[in-house]
């Protein structure tokens, strides 16, 4: 059995760090694990702190790591606006691969269906990998780009999920995180559990593409060559809407449930840090931050999609991906495991 090394740049994020767990679980496989943070190591999993907004000290880090077979470039930087986002996160990724270009062989970057304009309003559904571009700015088509441009020795592929769930903390990026800490804040206080977002945007199709799910596609993409220098659409493969939902979640957490009042997350939660933190003392909760479990900006982004959003995921499946996760499923199993790491009570 070949012996390949993951280096998974983004280590420490709801996608990086499912990915280094299923990675984890292969016997092919060794992972070298990148972030600002650095981590633990364990048997199979090396970890290093780099700053890759600094082209020397990210090819000190990574340049000597001649072992490694294959990228997984799930960085990102958050900036206040679209267009400055580009910048600082093509500028990441052109730095790593400066540094592990004379011997890698793949480097898979992660995108979303920011690629298709999903971010800025109505898109044409379900979109398709295939699709005619929009105007720019956006970095996750700068980034495609680069590799484009740069590939040569290695090859690449583009995974580009849905709105990504799983465990992971710090995130600006979490929704089934903003959910759960939302809906046990609302029933501390004696309140049911309204839809926070706008009107409109309680009935569109949506759908998810779970953090598991995603951490084998992306494997699969990047050691496949059929795969190779292409980009797939990767999501749950159900669609739901929050007006069936949002019901259930609530009763998950036994909470009834009020019409939606929209509401601005990252406004009214702006003042719930003592009681989160009375909580977390209440219930013996983990002593994490509050800004290590509320990501509102992002609720509020999502929660403001009063369109169909939603991609066709059939060219995964046609080259020979046929996982698929029933997202009511998903979203309930994460909420009891963030229970069972006392994360919420």
């Amino acid at each position: 059995m070949e012996q390949k090394v993951a280096l998974v740049v983004g280590a420490n994020g709801v996608i990086g760090s499912n990915l280094i767990d299923y990675l984890s679980t292969l016997d092919d496989w060794r992972i070298v694990g990148v972030s600002r943070r650095g981590g633990v190591d364990t048997d199979k999993v090396t970890y290093l702190a780099a700053d890759l907004l600094d082209p020397a000290d990210t090819h000190a880090k990574l340049g000597g790591l001649t072992e490694v077979t294959h990228v997984f470039y799930a960085a990102y930087q958050d900036r206040p606006t679209w267009a400055e986002l580009v910048a600082p996160n093509v500028e990441m990724l052109a730095n790593v691969v400066d540094a592990v270009d004379p011997f890698v062989r793949h480097i898979s970057l992660m995108q979303g269906y920011k690629v298709y304009g999903a971010h800025l309003g109505p898109f044409k559904t379900p979109a398709r990998e295939d699709d005619p571009g929009h105007m720019p700015p956006e970095f996750n088509v700068a980034q495609q780009q680069l590799l484009e441009r740069r590939a040569g020795t290695w090859t690449w592929s583009a995974i580009r999920p849905s709105v990504v769930a799983g465990f992971g903390l710090g995130n600006p990026m979490n929704l089934a995180m903003v959910i759960a800490v939302y809906a046990a804040m609302s029933k501390e206080l004696g309140l049911p559990l309204r839809f926070p977002g706008k009107p409109g945007a309680y009935g569109p199709l949506l759908e998810m593409t779970d953090a598991g799910l995603l951490a084998k596609a992306t494997v699969w993409a990047a050691t496949n060559e059929q795969c190779a220098n292409q980009a797939f659409n990767i999501n749950n493969g159900d669609l739901f809407r929050w007006t069936d939902l949002w019901p259930k979640i609530a009763r998950f957490f036994e909470m009834d449930v009020a019409p939606p009042l929209q509401m601005q997350l990252d406004v009214v939660m702006a003042d719930k840090e003592p009681l989160w933190n009375e909580m977390v003392a209440k219930y013996g909760l983990e002593p994490l931050a509050y800004k290590e479990v509320s990501s509102w900006g992002f609720g509020d982004f999502v929660f403001s999609w009063d369109y169909d959003f939603l991609a066709d995921g059939g060219k995964a499946r046609r080259m020979g991906f046929h996982e698929f996760v029933d997202t009511e499923r998903m979203f309930l199993d994460i909420f009891a495991d963030f229970r069972r790491r006392k994360v919420i009570p």
